[in-house]
């Protein structure tokens, strides 16, 4: 029960926090990217936890990976399933489906910089 609820505590910080980057960011979000924030976020978690002795860049990676992961899974649900247009990288280089591309991975690397230690932060607060 206790893992249930800091997982439901992460969980809201990164569906807020991912909404509010997307609103700086594109000026607008999707409900969906508030679920993939979450998750996202709920995962760095966990990957602060299971990587506590690696050193933060390759942790950052890591989380840049995840986050591309859930975004080309939220991609092809949301925008080539389900056809909401949510977003498209199309016109960027060295894109995939349009649906992930290697700028935006590499942003979140940085941002997995700053996320991690918050992650860490959480986990020692929460008792894990």
């Amino acid at each position: 029960m206790k893992e249930l609820k800091r997982y439901a505590v992460f969980f809201i910080i990164g569906a807020l926090g991912y909404g509010m980057i997307e609103i700086l960011w594109r000026g607008h979000t999707h409900w969906s990217m508030l679920i993939a924030g979450g998750i996202c976020f709920a995962l760095f978690s966990k990957i602060a936890e299971k990587l506590k002795k690696v050193p933060l860049p390759i942790k950052a990676v890591v989380c840049a990976l995840t986050v591309t992961a859930v975004e080309l899974v939220f991609g092809i649900i949301f925008n080539i399933v389900l056809k909401m247009n949510v977003w498209d990288y199309s016109g960027m280089s060295y894109n995939f489906k349009g649906q992930i591309c290697l700028v935006f991975s590499a942003l979140w690397a940085c941002l997995g910089l700053i996320f991690i230690p918050v992650a860490d932060f959480l986990n020692r607060k929460l008792k894990i």
